[in-house]
């Protein structure tokens, strides 16, 4: 493995690139060891209360209407961000998978692939369910197989 660091004054904040022929086992946990070190604690908001919940513990991420909810096994929590400032501080183990949806690929138990070419993500424990668009199935694929 190489390591390269590279100044630049113009930049306002560093940045990390990871180029390799495939994601590892070794790539993930470096990526997810970065991630640790700047990730803030996401807030999750329920009624009058504030949750400060293990990320791991959140099966996917959805839009209604103007809000973003995390979804527990049980509960649904609101998140002040937006679906693509998650995307960018969530751990490796989140994928995309709708223009409004974010999954975590270690919750997920099945994928059931229907006819009309969209699939549906059933998690452990619970009968919560989401539906992955033709756009980014290919991707949540991939991603399970990375995880596994």
């Amino acid at each position: 493995m190489k390591v390269r660091i590279e100044l630049d004054p113009s930049m306002d904040e560093p940045e990390i690139l990871i180029r390799a022929p495939r994601l590892t086992p070794e790539l993930t946990q470096l990526q997810e060891s970065i991630f640790k070190q700047k990730i803030v604690p996401l807030a999750f908001y329920k009624d009058r209360s504030e949750y400060f919940l293990d990320v791991a513990s959140i099966l996917f991420f959805e839009t209604d209407g103007e809000k973003i909810y995390g979804h527990t096994r049980d509960e649904a929590y609101e998140v002040k961000q937006k679906l693509y400032e998650l995307e960018e501080i969530l751990p490796i183990a989140f994928c995309r998978i709708s223009k409004s949806t974010i999954v975590n690929a270690k919750q997920i138990y099945s994928l059931e692939k229907s006819f009309s070419g969209t699939s549906t993500v059933n998690f452990y424990q619970t009968h919560k369910q989401v539906h992955v668009s033709r756009r980014y199935y290919q991707l949540l694929k991939e991603r399970l197989n990375e995880m596994r």
